[in-house]
């Protein structure tokens, strides 16, 4: 059973993060990710990803040499991410008071384009064309609809930090991910920033296994509040896509688990299957960025098919 929460008798102020700001922390993050080569004509969803072949995937994860940004983004997540922070934006969300606005998936994606500045160090494209280069990479893979779909929406969850109450800082946006509410695994990045959080003197959340129970699943984990989350959250009620492709969304964020093989022993039977999927997601999300430019207008039809066929209802609630 979830603890109750404790509130704060005032919520923490919201900070309006600007899309520069956002995608260099983004972007700073996404520099030290790195995933062992996966495995590919149609193939099987999990089969080898073949479009990454080229890169050089030994300079990514190196958080050793990693910029001051990153530590100091990290430091501030490992510290914040609370059980109390979490079950208080878990209750904004569902808050049947909380206006949720109405977008179908490409208005959500031109929303978030705003996000993007010309400032960014690393790329000339907007959120647009990161959306769809993750997508073609998964088309030109040969991999199924419904895991093109998902390389197409990935990344909406960032619509987060226009929601008033839904974030309340870059910190509780992107970066690695993991469960609250337990003692953090050693494999966690940075591990030793977490000395700062109030949880780990809990008598409770501070032990092992804390509010969970070995073997009884990896969805029982409340993970960290972040974009990955928000979108499941948004979409597991909303759309027809595939308990994979929920996976993909929920955990690519979840390193310790799909990369260094943390958090095994909550695992239950079929969860393997769901490891698998975010194991072979993670090489479009992270090696697909490149400076050739998608054609919007051109690509445009055969997504918005695509998107019809997963979210039927067209209009989503966020």
């Amino acid at each position: 059973m979830a603890p109750s929460a404790i509130y704060a008798s005032e919520q923490p102020p919201l900070l309006l993060a600007d899309g520069a700001a956002l995608e260099v922390i983004s972007d700073a993050v996404d520099k030290v990710n790195k995933l062992k080569g996966l495995s590919s004509p149609i193939t099987a969803y999990d089969s080898e990803s073949k479009f990454d072949v080229a890169k050089d995937k030994a300079s990514f994860r190196q958080y050793e040499t990693a910029c001051e940004r990153v530590r100091d983004f990290y430091s501030e997540q490992h510290a914040r991410q609370t059980v109390e922070h979490n079950l208080r934006m878990r209750a904004h969300f569902f808050d049947p008071k909380r206006k949720r606005e109405e977008m179908t998936i490409w208005q959500a994606m031109e929303r978030l384009n705003t996000l993007i500045d010309d400032s960014d160090p690393d790329t000339d494209l907007s959120q647009i064309q990161h959306l769809l280069q993750s997508a073609e990479a998964i088309r030109r893979d040969g991999k199924p609809r419904w895991m093109q779909v998902t390389g197409l929406v990935h990344d909406l969850g960032k619509l987060m930090l226009f929601f008033k109450g839904c974030s309340t800082g870059q910190w509780d946006v992107v970066g690695d991910t993991f469960p609250v509410g337990c003692k953090w695994d050693e494999k966690c990045v940075f591990v030793e920033a977490f000395g700062q959080n109030p949880d780990r003197e809990h008598p409770i959340y501070g032990t092992k296994n804390g509010i969970y129970t070995p073997g009884k699943g990896i969805d029982q984990f409340m993970m960290s509040w972040g974009h990955d989350e928000f979108l499941y959250l948004v979409l597991k009620d909303q759309s027809v896509l595939p308990r994979e492709a929920l996976a993909m969304i929920r955990y690519h964020s979840f390193y310790p688990w799909h990369h260094e093989g943390a958090y095994k022993e909550f695992m239950a039977d079929g969860d393997e299957v769901l490891l698998r999927a975010v194991q072979a997601f993670n090489p479009y999300d992270l090696y697909s960025k490149t400076d050739e430019e998608p054609d919007v207008e051109k690509m445009k039809p055969y997504y918005m098919e695509l998107i019809d066929e997963f979210f039927p209802q067209k209009v989503l609630k966020w």
